[in-house]
């Protein structure tokens, strides 16, 4: 069975910076995409940033330069580092995984997602 855990999120000035930490387990697949979401109330979920099995990696155009998404696979964990925080990055951010079907990773291939981590940033 499949399980995402997040951690790292929390409250920071604008301008700070955090680091998002997703722990898997139970995922086997090699051709895999592994990524982080975000939804911020009255808002629908939105992709900020993925990585696939070849480290190819794709990001949201509000988040380019500021953040940067890695894998550790040795620890089999997903990492989200986040700088420059502004206002509107305030949100729920979920890890995801999923089977990469063709080319770079679609929001269509993740199956499988963590119970998500507050991140608010102050302005």
């Amino acid at each position: 069975q499949v399980q995402l855990v997040e951690s790292g999120g929390g409250s920071v000035q604008s301008g700070g910076s955090l680091r998002l930490s997703c722990a898997a387990s139970g995922y086997t697949s090699s051709n895999y995409c592994m990524g982080w979401f975000r939804q911020a109330p009255g808002k629908e979920r939105e992709g900020v940033a993925t990585v696939d099995n070849f480290g190819r990696t794709t990001y949201v155009d509000s988040v380019k330069g500021r953040f940067t998404i890695s894998q550790d696979n040795a620890k089999n964990t997903l990492l989200l580092q986040m700088n420059s925080l502004k206002p509107e990055d305030t949100a729920m951010y979920y890890c995801a995984a999923g089977v990469r079907r063709w080319g770079l990773c679609r929001s269509a291939d993740f199956g499988y997602w963590g119970q998500g981590t507050q991140v608010t940033v102050s302005s």
